[in-house]
């Protein structure tokens, strides 16, 4: 039965009592902070990163290459997010949050999806926010180095890093989702995804090394 298909029994995560029912299943997700693994994860990355960034030189004549980078990895890891999300998610519909445990077939499992979703966005939306924020803190400092590769690889070394989390944790350990559901063989995109990962975080260390020979060149 579609039971969020008639008028009396609409999607609302607010006025519908046996979708508020469905959206956390412990029969399903018998263990809610493991299904969060993937996010608590990232917050303890985001924490640290934030930390990095905040930290000063002992002596402000030195260009510390360290806050820009890690100021713009947690904005990677934000729109890393953000782009799967939008791209894979939404536009494309290759899978959502939960696909793999309820597969969206019904609006009731739609749904569902669609709610862990609008968590998954909620959270990079606040990694977003909080790399946003160190950057601007970082705009009166004059012991950091402000090199464009820097800031670029950070951005391609925050994106692999929240890709290679999320996909390690969500498609090969719980098994949430699969990067696309209806293909004969999931893991082959699953480990496509680490391996396009891998390399972004590779194309993110040599920008970022770029920086340090253009720096000792001068």
């Amino acid at each position: 039965m579609l039971m969020c298909s008639s008028s009396q029994a609409i999607c609302c995560t607010t006025c519908n009592a046996q979708l508020q029912q469905k959206i956390y299943d412990s029969t399903s997700f018998p263990n809610l902070p493991v299904m969060l693994s993937a996010f608590i994860v990232l917050t303890i990355i985001v924490a640290l990163l934030s930390y990095l960034s905040n930290r000063k030189t002992a002596s402000p004549d030195i260009l510390n290459p360290v806050p820009l980078v890690t100021a713009s990895m947690v904005l990677g890891i934000g729109i890393g997010g953000f782009l799967d999300g939008i791209v894979l998610h939404q536009i494309l519909q290759w899978h959502e949050m939960l696909s793999n445990k309820m597969p969206p077939t019904t609006v009731e499992a739609k749904s569902v999806n669609m709610f862990w979703d609008g968590i998954f966005h909620f959270f990079t939306l606040t990694v977003v926010t909080i790399g946003t924020l160190l950057l601007w803190k970082l705009l009166h400092r004059r012991d950091i180095d402000r090199s464009g590769n820097l800031f670029a690889g950070g951005l391609f070394l925050g994106w692999g890093l929240f890709n290679i989390v999320e996909g390690v944790i969500d498609h090969h350990l719980l098994k949430l989702h699969n990067v696309k559901e209806t293909t004969a063989d999931p893991d082959l995109w699953n480990y496509g995804f680490l391996i396009i990962s891998v390399v972004m975080i590779f194309a993110g260390y040599l920008l970022a090394r770029k920086r340090n020979s253009t720096a000792e060149a001068k």
